[in-house]
């Protein structure tokens, strides 16, 4: 079936699933899904096209959907393995995240471990952020299952967990913020005793990135652990058990050289030019995904100071009359696998290739710079020159633009190898003011001479011109003059004009040595061809991009003929475009809101807070001469509450110190398997290399020297013998040894013991005496407060009965008030009606203030008639008042009588 055709298809089985969810549409797009695999349509859907980018996005969200079966997830995540370079385009990462989060119940599942093998490599040296969708769910059941063990995932979730973490501070946050972290660790460190190399690795990986700045890192790899690791390291590099383990093993190495404190280690490794040899050993293999790594790890080993000079002994050994024919044909070889890796197929391995030259690169510009330059290193840099001009072949311009970089980058990268090969000593010039220093400048000056006296006698100005020509022909594709502004730093005419000044540099270095090369170079420097390259250069970020231009623009500028105004306003034209850039770019910033001002709430909050602490303050004196007694029950429940936290307390002390000892035992334990293993691996693989070594010495003798062959068999015998007596010394070794160690486990558990129970001891007895102290305090405060307490029951007693007489004044009052209550009741009843008539007596109110003021008028005037008439009356009174005094007293002079007749009322 056409592959269009199929795609329709396949396009059609999901549209009709997302409209019906049954099982016959499940099993058709599974059938649709399973042709699509049997197909070879990787290509096309890849391609930016409108039908696969249709089916890829249909298929990226089934996959998702917690509702889809999982056949047929398994289906679909089977087809993305296939196109891993949809992971740039698409958040494949994201869906197959949250496949394994809907099926974290059964971790088992043959689809969980499908996600996560294909998660683990599309995660291989990509970043995932931690606010990703699904990915907090990820770590979360990465961290479940590992501290679990589960033995059929836990491979796929330590390498998952090791790429999520690599160089990815967000996750590394994430996870050190877990609460359960450090349980975490802790399976972590258990899981370097593994069986398993590739094991050891991931878990490694996980803890140098989380860890390697912390306190734990600096535990785990401090100064005593930190050879041990480097030994492990180094042996799975040479001998791991595959691809993968080999490249987390660079990657873990790579990532510790980035401490300097671990490089530092390193550097005064002693077995680290070994282990450099037996890596340069890895370079013979054809395997550009190996030997990418391994020049990944020479390469990052050579921009540490302290080991690139280390690495160039190893590189450059000179080879002297003591050494054996196995070494010169091991250094040997080592120099031909590096130099095959220069001539590697750009589009095989590109990555190898461009490694390789920046490696020579480090390395020659480390052994040139030194005082004496060695005959190896001149014999070594004649042997490359041949295979570095090779490298510079024309490259046609119709190519496509990735293999245009590609090829332009290989030429940067050999161009600038071979400007360090002919100017060594530029980087020391400035040493040069006295003694010492000018010594170090003569011995450079020779190095250079000597140098490029080699690279003058293998190349021509014919190589230079044509390189030239293709160069400019990729810089200038839409015309000679009218090449548009580079998008980026990695766009083609951007590389390709890097390249063509590395080149010209090169000429200008070799002007005076080579024939015709001076009038190339001055032929080149006028072409009006010369301006975009220059321009770019020039108006570029990039510093050694801008100091290639100006080195070559001085050369230029005394030429007659060199277009220095169509060079100007290349240059204007380059930042005018930039400038535009930027300011379309800044206007699409959006700033940051402003925060609230929370100053007033703040302070009406801390205002009423010292209302309240002051009413509670009043409150408490108020009521503190009522509540004595409760005082005092609150002193007894604080005695009896230190007694039983003082009974606890103690249950504790004890519950930690069984826990400790355990813990320390445990810990010991740990530590003592550790130490074991490890010293078994080492020594086992001590063994094997040693018996490699000898046999590999051994056959080349037998195959050089055939008068020496019965010689060489006594000699095997006898180192037969001695390795059976060594293994036989090492059994007897490890066993004194481990009994030794139980021995010295035992005394140190039994003196941690003594220790802590002595420390305990003298705690416990403080405490008491304290304790002591404090109950004898509280017994005189007793039986003050008793004396006081007998004090005031008397008042008590009195107290008692006043509020017993206002009990019943009070249950008066409450009577009265319900009473009052009830006339309440009644009278809002009555203002109610009075409120309904308020209305009308209002419009009458208006009628009745005429009168008002009539009537106020007669009342004025009667008052006035009042106020005439008492001051009447008082008169009268004044004159009764003195009447009856008269009548009195005619009264008391006439006989008895006469008073029951007299009337004092008249």
């Amino acid at each position: 079936m056409d592959v269009t055709t199929s795609l329709k298809a396949l396009l059609s089985a999901i549209q009709q699933l997302r409209h019906g969810r049954t099982e016959q549409n499940a099993a058709r797009l599974q059938s649709r899904v399973e042709e699509v695999l049997g197909l070879q349509c990787d290509q096309m859907l890849v391609s930016a096209q409108g039908l696969p980018s249709e089916c890829v996005t249909g298929l990226l969200e089934l996959a998702g959907d917690p509702n889809s079966s999982a056949p047929l997830t398994s289906c679909i995540v089977a087809l993305l393995g296939r196109l891993e370079i949809l992971h740039s385009r698409y958040n494949v990462s994201s869906t197959l995240a949250s496949v394994i989060h809907h099926h974290s119940a059964t971790p088992g599942e043959p689809l969980v471990l499908q996600s996560l093998q294909l998660l683990q490599k599309l995660t291989y040296h990509h970043r995932l952020l931690q606010s990703t969708n699904y990915i907090p769910e990820l770590l979360s059941f990465l961290m479940t299952n590992i501290q679990a063990h589960s033995d059929d995932i836990i491979m796929p979730c330590l390498g998952l967990m090791a790429n999520l973490c690599r160089d990815n501070p967000s996750v590394q946050s994430h996870i050190k913020s877990v609460e359960d972290v450090k349980p975490f660790y802790r399976t972590l460190i258990n899981f370097l005793a593994h069986n398993s190399l590739t094991v050891v690795v991931f878990t490694l990986s996980i803890l140098a990135s989380l860890t390697l700045n912390d306190r734990v890192g600096e535990k785990l790899f401090d100064a005593k652990n930190i050879h041990q690791t480097f030994q492990l390291v180094f042996n799975i590099i040479v001998n791991g058990d595959g691809t993968l383990t080999r490249k987390y093993s660079v990657d873990l190495l790579v990532d510790l050289l980035k401490s300097p404190k671990i490089a530092d280690y390193l550097s005064r490794y002693q077995h680290f030019p070994a282990c450099v040899s037996q890596v340069l050993g890895l370079l013979q293999s054809k395997d550009p995904d190996s030997g990418g790594k391994v020049l990944e790890l020479l390469l990052a080993m050579s921009r540490v100071s302290g080991l690139r000079s280390q690495l160039c002994e190893v590189v450059f050994r000179p080879v002297g009359l003591k050494l054996r024919e196995g070494g010169l044909r091991q250094a040997s070889e080592s120099w031909l696998c590096l130099v095959q890796w220069l001539s590697a197929p750009v589009d095989s391995a590109e990555s190898c290739s461009q490694q390789a030259l920046q490696l020579l690169k480090e390395l020659l510009e480390e052994a040139l710079s030194t005082a004496s330059v060695s005959e190896a290193v001149l014999n070594f840099v004649q042997m490359l020159l041949p295979v570095l001009l090779g490298l510079l072949t024309a490259v046609d311009p119709l190519q496509s633009e990735a293999q245009l970089t590609t090829h332009c980058r290989r030429v940067t990268l050999v161009a600038g190898l071979l400007l360090h090969i002919l100017d060594p000593g530029h980087s020391h010039r400035c040493l040069s003011v006295c003694g010492a220093a000018e010594a170090l400048t003569l011995s450079l000056m020779c190095a250079e001479d000597s140098t490029r006296g080699l690279v003058s006698l293998q190349v021509d100005a014919q190589l230079c011109l044509s390189q030239v020509e293709s160069l400019l022909s990729c810089c200038h594709t839409n015309g000679p003059l009218t090449c548009p502004p580079a998008r980026s730093e990695s766009d083609v005419s951007q590389v390709s004009a890097e390249a063509l000044l590395r080149i010209l540099e090169v000429m200008s270095k070799l002007r005076q040595q080579v024939k015709d090369m001076e009038t190339s170079f001055y032929r080149t420097l006028q072409d009006q061809r010369m301006v975009t390259p220059l321009s770019l250069a020039l108006t570029s970020h990039h510093r050694g991009r801008v100091l290639s231009g100006l080195a070559v623009l001085f050369e230029a500028t005394a030429l007659p003929d060199f277009p220095a105004l169509v060079l100007g306003e290349s240059m204007a034209a380059n930042n005018s475009y930039r400038w535009r850039e930027e300011e379309r770019a800044g206007t699409q910033e959006v700033p940051p809101p402003c925060p609230l001002d929370t100053s007033w709430s703040s302070s009406r909050s801390v205002q009423s807070l010292v209302e309240r602490i002051q009413n509670g303050l009043e409150l408490q004196e108020f009521t503190r001469d009522s509540h004595v007694s409760d005082i005092i029950d609150v002193y007894e429940q604080k005695i009896s509450a230190f007694k039983a936290k003082e009974s606890r307390l103690q249950d504790l002390l004890e519950a930690k110190a069984l826990a400790l000892s355990q813990a320390d035992r445990l810990i010991a334990q740990y530590r003592l398997q550790r130490a074991q293993a490890e010293a078994e691996a080492c020594q086992l693989g001590s063994l094997m290399k040693e018996a490699e070594r000898r046999r590999a010495e051994l056959q080349a003798e037998l195959s050089s020297q055939v008068l020496e062959v019965e010689r060489s068999k006594a000699d095997m015998e006898e180192l037969l013998q001695h390795n059976n007596r060594l293994q036989r010394d090492s059994e007897e070794h490890q066993a004194l040894k481990g009994a030794y160690n139980a021995l010295l486990s035992r005394l140190g558990d039994t003196e941690r013991m003594l220790k802590e129970l002595q420390a305990a001891h003298t705690g416990l007895t403080n405490h008491n005496e304290t304790l002591r102290r404090n109950q004898e305090t509280l017994q005189q405060q007793l039986h003050t407060l008793t004396s006081a307490l007998q004090d005031r029951d008397e008042e008590v007693r009195s107290l008692q009965a006043d509020v017993q007489q206002r009990n019943s004044d009070i249950t008066d009052l409450r009577g009265e008030l319900r009473t009052q209550e009830e006339k309440v009741r009644q009278e809002e009843e009555r203002r109610r009606q009075l409120e309904e008539t308020s209305d009308v007596l209002r419009k009458e109110l208006s009628k009745m203030e005429q009168s008002r003021k009539d009537i106020s008028i007669k009342v004025s005037s009667l008052e006035l008639q009042k106020s005439h008439l008492e001051t009447k009356l008082k008169q009268k009174d004044e004159e009764l008042n003195k009447h009856s005094a008269m009548i009195s007293m005619i009264h008391s002079l006439s006989s008895g009588k006469m008073k029951s007749d007299v009337n004092l009322s008249l």
